[in-house]
């Protein structure tokens, strides 16, 4: 019996178990590290099926092993935080946390992880040795992945897979690539500071919203100068602050942006290009300034024999599963784990095929359910391929 036989009688058996655990999960939405509750249920869960699962240090997410002890195993990640914001799909199992939501899937992302690890244990063998991690704090840049690799997640690990939802997708396809799949995703804050000053003598002092409208047009401009145009960069200002009087030159003043770029040569150098080109900017105006720069996730470069695998895995599904995805501008911090071993991610369709596609990250974003099934089939597939290309 092959595991592509064992999830489907496995899902025949507990689909309707399968969604109550995602509608519970989103019923009760917990933030960045704080996924206690999330944790203990997805604990019980395979603690009842006969499985040893292990809280890692913090006290939320898990990992949990399976099949041979020989190594190198095959991991498979889900992540469990949700978004701090207010729900609005009126759904009967909407969230009932005050500014909490799963409005980006994470709760299809763990459920479908606790069906491929039932299913995986309902097989009477795995061809190969499997960890499932179940981590938290993905919205958290720079992630919770970084804390669950120090704790020892990747020990022993060849080469680990994930899967995320997709609202641009529709439910039965799965799209796949290689290379870059989501982009490097960095914040920065630049505070200006001058004398100060009136607008009619704007050459007595630093003219500071100058310097601001300098900025914001001057150094996405030199940034798709200076950095190779194939590597899809983008850097985009979300706020600017500064001022109170229509004849009065402030003080002080701050933007704040985000740099994106698919590269992850290019966003190893960001950081030093962008305080570069700052300096040289704000140079000729007389305006002392501060960047604060936070570095992001590196971009998911998905490897090439593990996007043959979940290729495969996604083929096994039927003839018309596999479908087309381009790079994506979002960062993930799966890139993290892709640091460590070889690896890929896929992208699942959530979309019911009817009415609009919703994005992520929206209060009123949900999934169709039919996707759950999938994934585990998806999940479980990627083990079976996985031996194969072993």
């Amino acid at each position: 019996m092959s595991l592509s036989d064992v999830a489907a009688a496995w899902l025949a058996a507990h689909y309707d178990e399968l969604v109550d655990w995602r509608r519970h999960i989103h019923r009760y939405p917990e933030l960045g590290r704080q996924e206690f509750v999330t944790t203990q249920f997805v604990a019980e869960r395979l603690a009842e099926a006969g499985l040893n699962p292990k809280v890692l240090p913090g006290g939320t997410g898990l990992t949990c092993d399976l099949g041979p002890e020989g190594e190198p195993r095959v991991a498979l990640r889900a992540d469990m935080d949700a978004l701090p914001m207010a729900e609005r799909t009126g759904a009967p199992y909407t969230s009932t946390m005050p500014n909490a939501a799963h409005a980006c899937g994470h709760d299809g992302h763990t459920a479908i992880l606790l069906g491929t690890a039932l299913a995986l244990a309902a097989a009477p063998e795995l061809p190969v040795g499997v960890r499932l991690i179940f981590q938290p704090a993905e919205e958290l840049m720079p992630g919770g992945a970084i804390d669950t690799i120090a704790a020892g997640a990747m020990s022993g690990v060849g080469r680990i897979f994930a899967l995320h939802c997709d609202p641009r997708l529709a439910v039965g396809k799965v799209a796949v690539k290689p290379g870059p799949i989501t982009s490097a995703a960095d914040m920065l804050q630049i505070s200006l500071t001058s004398p100060g000053g009136h607008t009619s003598r704007p050459h007595l002092t630093g003219d500071l919203v100058y310097g601001l409208g300098t900025l914001i047009t001057g150094l996405p401009g030199v940034l798709s100068r200076r950095i190779d145009p194939r590597h899809s960069t983008v850097m985009v200002w979300g706020a600017v602050n500064a001022g109170v009087a229509a004849n009065a030159i402030p003080q002080s003043g701050t933007l704040e942006g985000t740099v994106r770029t698919a590269s992850r040569e290019a966003w190893l150098d960001m950081e030093d290009v962008v305080r570069e080109t700052v300096s040289a900017l704000l140079s000729p105006l007389h305006i002392e300034h501060t960047v604060q720069y936070h570095r992001g996730v590196p971009p998911v470069v998905n490897e090439e024999v593990s996007t043959r695998i979940i290729t495969h895995a996604i083929e096994a599904i039927g003839p018309d599963a596999l479908a087309d995805t381009k790079q994506s501008g979002g960062g993930e911090d799966f890139s993290w784990y892709l640091e460590e071993v070889p690896g890929a991610m896929a992208r699942l369709g959530v979309w019911s095929g009817h009415g609009p596609q919703l994005d992520l990250h929206q209060p009123n974003f949900d999934l169709d359910e039919r996707a759950l099934g999938i994934g585990v089939r998806l999940m479980v597939n990627i083990i079976e391929q996985s031996a194969a290309h072993a």
